[in-house]
Protein backbone atom coordinates (compact mmCIF):
# COMPACT_ATOMS: atom_id res chain seq x y z
CA UNK A 1 0.00 0.00 0.00
CA UNK A 2 1.60 3.89 -1.28
CA UNK A 3 2.17 6.22 1.45
CA UNK A 4 -0.35 8.78 1.36
CA UNK A 5 0.42 11.71 -0.79
CA UNK A 6 1.39 15.09 1.62
CA UNK A 7 -0.42 17.54 1.10
CA UNK A 8 1.44 20.84 -0.40
CA UNK A 9 1.07 24.86 0.82
CA UNK A 10 1.25 27.31 -2.18
CA UNK A 11 0.45 31.08 -1.92
CA UNK A 12 -0.59 31.80 -5.01
CA UNK A 13 -4.03 30.59 -6.94
CA UNK A 14 -4.01 32.23 -10.56
CA UNK A 15 -6.87 34.75 -11.53
CA UNK A 16 -7.40 32.99 -14.80
CA UNK A 17 -8.34 29.53 -15.39
CA UNK A 18 -6.33 28.23 -18.85
CA UNK A 19 -3.70 29.76 -20.71
CA UNK A 20 -4.05 29.17 -24.79
CA UNK A 21 -2.07 30.16 -27.99
CA UNK A 22 -4.12 32.71 -30.16
CA UNK A 23 -3.44 31.77 -33.12
CA UNK A 24 -4.41 28.05 -33.23
CA UNK A 25 -7.39 26.20 -33.66
CA UNK A 26 -9.59 24.61 -31.32
CA UNK A 27 -8.01 21.78 -30.35
CA UNK A 28 -10.05 18.96 -27.79
CA UNK A 29 -6.68 18.35 -26.12
CA UNK A 30 -5.58 20.23 -23.57
CA UNK A 31 -3.14 19.86 -20.55
CA UNK A 32 -3.92 20.17 -16.62
CA UNK A 33 -1.46 22.06 -14.50
CA UNK A 34 -2.34 21.09 -11.03
CA UNK A 35 -1.87 24.62 -8.83
CA UNK A 36 0.96 22.88 -6.41
CA UNK A 37 3.06 22.44 -9.75
CA UNK A 38 1.99 26.05 -11.13
CA UNK A 39 3.28 26.76 -7.86
CA UNK A 40 6.54 24.80 -8.23
CA UNK A 41 7.22 26.76 -11.40
CA UNK A 42 6.81 30.25 -9.15
CA UNK A 43 9.00 29.52 -6.93
CA UNK A 44 11.89 27.96 -8.49
CA UNK A 45 11.60 30.22 -11.74
CA UNK A 46 10.21 33.40 -11.00
CA UNK A 47 11.35 33.90 -7.32
CA UNK A 48 14.64 31.80 -7.92
CA UNK A 49 14.47 30.08 -4.90
CA UNK A 50 16.86 27.23 -4.54
CA UNK A 51 14.81 23.31 -4.60
CA UNK A 52 15.43 23.25 -0.86
CA UNK A 53 14.29 26.70 -0.41
CA UNK A 54 11.11 26.30 -2.50
CA UNK A 55 10.15 22.44 -1.11
CA UNK A 56 10.51 23.81 2.53
CA UNK A 57 8.14 26.84 1.57
CA UNK A 58 5.69 23.97 0.27
CA UNK A 59 6.33 22.16 3.17
CA UNK A 60 7.04 19.05 0.88
CA UNK A 61 10.75 16.79 1.01
CA UNK A 62 13.50 18.33 -2.04
CA UNK A 63 12.97 14.62 -3.74
CA UNK A 64 9.61 15.58 -4.47
CA UNK A 65 9.96 18.91 -5.36
CA UNK A 66 12.03 17.79 -7.93
CA UNK A 67 9.45 15.70 -9.49
CA UNK A 68 6.81 18.20 -9.14
CA UNK A 69 9.17 20.80 -10.66
CA UNK A 70 10.35 18.27 -13.60
CA UNK A 71 6.37 17.66 -14.57
CA UNK A 72 5.50 21.01 -14.54
CA UNK A 73 7.69 22.13 -17.04
CA UNK A 74 7.14 18.79 -19.14
CA UNK A 75 3.59 20.02 -19.46
CA UNK A 76 4.74 23.64 -19.81
CA UNK A 77 7.39 22.97 -22.92
CA UNK A 78 4.66 20.96 -24.04
CA UNK A 79 2.22 23.73 -24.16
CA UNK A 80 4.42 25.75 -25.93
CA UNK A 81 6.24 23.68 -28.53
CA UNK A 82 2.68 21.65 -29.78
CA UNK A 83 0.63 24.38 -29.13
CA UNK A 84 -1.54 23.25 -26.54
CA UNK A 85 -3.93 24.27 -24.13
CA UNK A 86 -3.24 24.61 -20.53
CA UNK A 87 -5.82 24.50 -17.72
CA UNK A 88 -4.67 24.87 -14.20
CA UNK A 89 -7.00 22.99 -11.42
CA UNK A 90 -6.92 20.42 -9.03
CA UNK A 91 -3.50 18.95 -7.02
CA UNK A 92 -2.70 18.11 -3.27
CA UNK A 93 -2.68 20.95 -1.90
CA UNK A 94 -3.95 24.11 1.09
CA UNK A 95 -3.54 27.51 0.90
CA UNK A 96 -0.87 28.75 3.40
CA UNK A 97 -1.44 31.09 5.82
CA UNK A 98 0.40 34.69 4.32
CA UNK A 99 2.55 36.36 6.69
CA UNK A 100 1.84 39.99 6.66
CA UNK A 101 4.77 43.06 6.43
CA UNK A 102 3.11 46.24 8.43
CA UNK A 103 3.81 49.47 6.50
CA UNK A 104 3.41 53.30 7.87
CA UNK A 105 2.98 56.24 5.78
CA UNK A 106 5.48 59.04 7.47
CA UNK A 107 2.99 61.69 6.11
CA UNK A 108 -0.32 61.21 7.06
CA UNK A 109 -0.08 58.21 9.76
CA UNK A 110 -1.77 55.66 7.68
CA UNK A 111 -1.12 51.99 8.35
CA UNK A 112 -1.81 49.45 6.16
CA UNK A 113 -0.30 45.51 5.46
CA UNK A 114 0.84 43.62 2.94
CA UNK A 115 1.85 39.91 2.32
CA UNK A 116 5.51 38.50 2.35
CA UNK A 117 6.55 38.21 -1.30
CA UNK A 118 4.78 41.13 -2.91
CA UNK A 119 7.18 44.02 -3.36
CA UNK A 120 7.60 46.70 -0.99
CA UNK A 121 4.99 49.52 -1.83
CA UNK A 122 6.16 53.04 -3.07
CA UNK A 123 3.25 55.04 -2.32
CA UNK A 124 0.92 55.57 0.69
CA UNK A 125 -2.33 53.99 -0.84
CA UNK A 126 -3.89 56.69 1.57
CA UNK A 127 -2.50 60.04 0.44
CA UNK A 128 0.14 58.90 -2.27
CA UNK A 129 3.39 60.08 -0.30
CA UNK A 130 6.96 58.57 -1.10
CA UNK A 131 7.72 58.62 2.74
CA UNK A 132 6.74 55.04 3.40
CA UNK A 133 8.50 52.63 5.66
CA UNK A 134 8.21 49.28 7.69
CA UNK A 135 5.94 49.99 10.96
CA UNK A 136 8.14 50.05 14.37
CA UNK A 137 6.52 47.27 15.75
CA UNK A 138 7.04 45.13 12.16
CA UNK A 139 11.01 45.60 12.17
CA UNK A 140 12.87 42.76 12.46
CA UNK A 141 15.22 44.35 15.65
CA UNK A 142 12.10 45.45 16.97
CA UNK A 143 10.64 42.31 17.29
CA UNK A 144 13.59 39.75 18.20
CA UNK A 145 15.17 42.33 20.58
CA UNK A 146 18.21 42.62 19.18
CA UNK A 147 20.09 45.48 17.11
CA UNK A 148 21.67 45.82 13.82
CA UNK A 149 24.55 43.21 13.98
CA UNK A 150 22.96 40.93 16.00
CA UNK A 151 24.28 39.90 19.35
CA UNK A 152 27.69 40.35 20.22
CA UNK A 153 27.79 43.87 18.98
CA UNK A 154 28.82 46.88 20.54
CA UNK A 155 29.88 47.48 24.51
CA UNK A 156 28.36 45.21 27.09
CA UNK A 157 27.75 42.38 25.10
CA UNK A 158 29.26 39.32 26.85
CA UNK A 159 31.53 38.98 24.49
CA UNK A 160 29.39 37.49 21.77
CA UNK A 161 27.79 34.64 23.32
CA UNK A 162 24.36 35.23 22.58
CA UNK A 163 21.72 38.02 24.28
CA UNK A 164 22.91 40.13 26.83
CA UNK A 165 22.64 39.37 30.62
CA UNK A 166 21.08 41.84 32.34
Amino acid sequence: MPRPRKIREIRFKPEISSFKPQDTPYTPEKLVLTFDELEAIRLRDLEKLTQEEAAQKMNISQPTFYRLIERARQKVAEALIEGKELHFQGGDYTMAQLEMKKFTCFQCGYNWEVPYGTPRPNNCPKCGSTNVHRAPEDRGYARRGRGRGGWGRGAGSGGGRGPPQW
